[in-house]
């Protein structure tokens, strides 16, 4: 970046709380590997500490390193006096012993469900700086008669209902999506001007938060080649140049909406030889805006939350059912999602007057 930043003393920082995500699923295991690679320090687990000590001796490792101890804390406040390098644990849920490993659970997505609640509710109340979800399983969570769909949802509900979007990101490349979870026949309804313009705002607002003086926003058509002027399509005219207008009257540097087939090639930052023409891409739908993001690598992606009241970070894969158990998981995006959730929760802040921004 080039923007002036200055962050919160490391001493003054808070933990990241970690939720255990589905504990059929590879989550657990993820999060002893991160300890062990010394990549979780400052995070406590919200979950249960005998699952966790549980995964940790089932583990194989390398002759060169060591299980992490686990730890379960009395409180939150212990968690600075945890043993450098082991597991601290908050012990949110205790997890039945008959739990099977790769199969769906109404039992664990309702302990997940329980950890997220928690981690939610003490990051609103500021005893944490960040949330860190590891994945959940969205039939799972249904067994359980959890009525939402996932982490976006469940997240913004418990906040009071905030409008938010969510930003699949990696070093190259950020996406922040229009609509979500939902079919795309109704995600094409669900792209309206004042939700174009919403998501513009938000966007806009949190990289401001990042650093990024001036965040440079582009916004993808929703029909091929943007519309081709009307020949495919009017919702670009009709839709979403109306939001950019809008947008950029409040002095935000949006503009579009671009052929989608090409403005993400555009925003991918891979400097020297490709630095990015735009600092965020706004897409329309969920695959729209994710793929690319994914294609340049599963295992760097992060899921950031928009709009809430606290950063909100978690992997771009889900609980991999197929290989939970087996000590294969790649560690590599939970810990991208750790590493982000430290820098957004440093509170940076732009040197010199700070625009607003209505969200």
């Amino acid at each position: 970046m080039s923007s002036s930043i200055s962050t919160t003393p490391p001493e003054a920082r808070l933990p990241l709380a970690l939720t255990l995500g589905d504990a059929c699923g590879i989550g657990p295991e993820l999060i002893v590997r991160a300890f062990a690679k010394g990549e979780a320090e400052g995070c406590v687990v919200y979950g249960d500490a005998a699952w966790l000590a549980h995964t940790a001796r089932a583990m194989s490792f390398t002759p060169d390193s060591s299980r992490p101890p686990v730890v379960a804390l009395d409180d939150l406040a212990q968690w600075q006096s945890a043993p450098r390098g082991a597991i601290p644990v908050l012990p949110i849920v205790r997890l039945p012993e008959d739990l099977a490993v790769g199969q769906v659970d109404a039992r664990a997505g309702a302990a997940a469900f329980a950890c997220i609640e928690a981690a939610a509710r003490d990051a609103l109340a500021g005893r944490v700086a960040a949330v860190v979800t590891a994945p959940i399983h969205k039939e799972a969570l249904h067994a359980a008669r959890v009525d939402f769909p996932g982490h976006t949802e469940i997240l913004q509900h418990l906040a009071g209902g905030v409008p938010v979007r969510m930003m699949l990101a990696n070093d190259q490349l950020k996406t922040v999506l229009v609509t979500v979870h939902m079919a795309l026949r109704k995600a094409i309804d669900a792209v309206t001007t004042d939700a174009v313009l919403q998501t513009l705002r938000i966007a806009h607002h949190a990289a401001r938060a990042w650093g990024l003086r001036r965040p440079r926003i582009a916004v993808a058509g929703l029909n091929p080649h943007a519309g081709e002027s009307g020949l495919f399509g009017d919702e670009e005219a009709r839709v979403i140049a109306p939001a950019i207008a809008q947008a950029r009257s409040e002095g935000i540097d949006a503009s579009g909406p671009y052929p989608p087939d090409t403005v993400f090639m555009r925003a991918r930052h891979a400097p020297p030889e490709h630095p990015g023409a735009f600092d965020i891409v706004v897409a329309m739908y969920h695959d729209q805006g994710l793929i690319p993001v994914k294609y340049l690598g599963v295992e760097q992606g992060v899921n950031v939350t928009l709009g809430l009241p606290f950063v909100r970070t978690s992997p771009d894969h889900g609980t991999a059912f197929d290989i939970a158990g087996r000590d294969v998981a790649d560690p590599a995006s939970l810990i991208a999602a750790i590493r982000m959730a430290r820098q957004l929760s440093a509170q940076p802040t732009v040197q010199g007057e700070p625009g607003a921004c209505r969200t």
